[in-house]
């Protein structure tokens, strides 16, 4: 009897342990080939409670642009770039450039705006702070040259708890009547 409670409870139990597992969601941005809908933003869960969210970038004169990342951490948690690189690439293709860093800083989410702290450079490991519910972590990546008119930016993997996750792949193209470059899907 015994025996028979403990190989009908072994399946449950089996359950359970998968829901504890983490999987990511839409690794690659774009959801059609042509990537035509626009989107302002794009968030990308990990585990944890932590998240990569993607914000429309600014297009510079002569082609390049501006973007912009935001990593939230909730109190006591804390993550690793796996590397410190940020490349920008064809659609799931060849590298066109890296994205430089212009500015990181990080800040409270319960503080007030002006209270940051600036980096230089990528951080090699983003850490909450113990004084409020969430970490802000945000960058600001550049491109000078000319991008094409569809791309993709991958920030790099991060390292959570030991292990090692992939972020999103974020797309991007130039929308022409906005005369600008956004997210797409």
């Amino acid at each position: 009897m015994r025996r028979l409670a403990l190989l009908s409870a072994l399946p449950l139990l089996a359950l359970s342990a998968c829901g504890d597992r983490y999987q990511p969601v839409q690794l690659y941005m774009a959801k059609t080939p042509t990537c035509s809908e626009y989107v302002e933003t794009s968030r990308f869960d990990l585990p944890d409670g932590i998240t990569v969210t993607a914000t429309s970038p600014t297009t510079l004169p002569g082609g390049g642009a501006e973007f912009g990342l935001v990593y939230l951490l909730p109190r006591a948690t804390q993550a690793q770039f796996a590397t410190l690189s940020y490349p920008v690439t064809q659609p799931k293709g060849a590298r066109i450039a890296r994205a430089e860093v212009v500015t990181f800083y990080s800040r409270g989410t319960d503080t007030r705006p002006e209270i940051v702290d600036s980096i230089e450079g990528v951080p090699k490991l983003l850490v909450a702070v113990a004084n409020s519910d969430h970490t802000q972590w945000r960058a600001r990546l550049r491109v000078q040259s000319k991008l094409p008119e569809r791309f993709d930016l991958t920030p790099p993997a991060l390292v959570i708890g030991g292990d090692r996750y992939p972020v999103r792949t974020f797309t991007y193209r130039w929308f022409p009547e906005r005369k600008a470059f956004g997210l797409c899907q």
